[in-house]
C-alpha cells in the first residue's frame, strides 16, 4: 500500500511581504508576545534576545501567525 502524502504548498513570498511579517511579528515580540519556538536559554543569550531574530526563525520554521491577502486582479467588462 502506497502511503497517502498531503501535498503541502509552500507559499512563495515576496521580499516585502517577508519583511512585514518579520517586522510585525518583532513588533509583536519587543511587546510581550510569547515565542511560538522552543529556544533553550543559551541560544537565547548568545542571540541576545534579539526580537527580529526570533521572529526571523519563527519565519523559517513556517509558525509565524500572520497572513498575506493580496488582491485579486478586477475582471475586465
Amino acid at each position: 500500500m502506497a502511503k497517502k502524502t498531503k501535498n503541502k504548498k509552500k507559499r512563495k513570498y515576496s521580499k516585502y511581504e517577508k519583511a512585514r511579517m518579520i517586522g510585525s511579528r518583532a513588533l509583536q515580540i519587543a511587546m510581550g508576545a510569547p515565542f511560538l519556538v522552543k529556544l533553550p536559554e543559551k541560544k537565547l543569550k548568545k542571540i541576545s534576545y534579539n526580537p527580529i531574530t526570533i521572529a526571523k526563525l519563527e519565519y523559517r520554521k513556517g509558525v509565524i501567525p500572520i497572513t498575506v491577502k493580496r488582491p485579486l486582479p478586477s475582471p475586465k467588462e
